[in-house]
């Protein structure tokens, strides 16, 4: 999964609760040996993520991992900015376009997969330098997986029922009863995160928000270098609207109904990401002007407050140093992090 691949929030971290007992996936054990070092890169989206990380590559002699959910799969070009080819031929890249859109990929995978990636990098001596905009992705490499019960299809399978014949609106409310901790974190447009989390309490008969992430400081493995690279609300927002109409002229419309094709609607995480989502809407109505100025609107209004969120989640780690790029052009930025990362030499 880490061969060189010349390459929203939407990652359903729960849904991947169930797949912990039964992986066989194996990593490096690297106990008792010195922790090595790598460099972690969040961001909220349009904030210039990839543009910094491909300086900074070159900077430490690096290759960069993917911390983006939906990167892994092949086809979801356009709307999720996935780093060109000719980029990727510069700079190996890992984690982009090793899914088909109808294959699951959760939380779990990224980290085993990701942690076999930084295996392989360190062992060729270059610099892991792992990039994205996903929190749950960042708190599973910082902490470990998070733990919960493995998925029972027939559990699974009569929720699923119930939410066919109820509406999402009616088993969100049947979790913010038993949840409410859990249910102010999603919406009840979540269908899938709802679900499943219904479904681990069913199978426990605890909360979803007592089962998550237990460790409170980073696993001893390695040597975190952590940023969280901003710019201010009204510097962003604008540039997030501008990235939006980009994909549009781009071909996003195209590009979904490509992905129609090939089973889009059945990954029930890839349907639900930021501008596919409101695109598939789309496609479901009348496409007239009207609907389409609806739909760009839905399409800016959701990526808006996806980065409202990211910047929620990165408050809560403290591990994250944060570098406003609004007060240093994205190379001095990451001039500023490779200085760092060699001091510590």
């Amino acid at each position: 999964m880490c061969a060189f691949i010349p390459e929203c929030e939407k990652a359903d971290a729960l849904s991947s609760l169930g797949s912990i007992l039964p992986l066989k996936k194996k990593i490096k054990d690297i106990s008792g040996t010195k922790p090595q070092k790598i460099i972690l890169i969040a961001g909220p989206t349009g904030c210039g993520k990839t543009d910094l990380s491909l300086t900074l590559a070159e900077l430490v002699k690096g290759e960069i991992i993917s911390a983006d959910s939906m990167q892994v799969y092949r086809g979801m070009d356009i709307g999720t900015a996935k780093v060109s080819q000719e980029d990727q031929g510069r700079i190996p890249h890992h984690l982009i376009d090793i899914r088909h859109i109808q294959e699951s990929f959760n939380v779990v995978d990224f980290y085993f997969e990701a942690r076999q990636c930084i295996d392989s990098i360190l062992a060729r001596n270059r610099v892991p330098i792992i990039v994205g905009g996903s929190g749950f992705y960042f708190r599973t490499l910082l902490y470990g997986p998070p733990s919960g019960p493995p998925s029972i299809q027939e559990v699974r399978d009569a929720l699923e029922e119930e939410m066919e014949h109820h509406g999402h609106e009616a088993m969100y409310a049947r979790l913010k009863e038993v949840d409410p901790v859990y249910a102010a974190t999603i919406t009840s447009k979540d269908r899938h995160k709802v679900i499943r989390a219904l479904e681990i309490v069913t199978l426990t008969g605890e909360k979803v928000s007592n089962n998550q992430w237990k460790r409170t400081e980073p696993l001893p493995d390695f040597d975190f270098h952590s940023w969280f690279i901003h710019r201010p609300r009204e510097v962003l927002y604008p540039i997030i609207e501008a990235r939006c109409e980009h994909m549009l002229e781009g071909g996003l419309v195209d590009e979904v109904k490509e992905l129609l094709k090939h089973g889009l609607k059945m990954n029930p995480s890839a349907c639900q990401a930021i501008g596919y989502r409101q695109c598939l809407d789309f496609l479901e109505t009348s496409q007239s002007k009207e609907e389409y100025i609806k739909f760009v609107r839905k399409f800016k209004t959701a990526s808006r407050h996806y980065a409202k969120r990211q910047f929620t989640w990165f408050r809560k780690e403290p591990i994250f140093r944060w570098l406003n790029v609004d007060l240093h052009d994205l190379e001095t930025a990451a001039e500023m992090i490779a200085q760092e990362y060699n001091s510590t030499l």
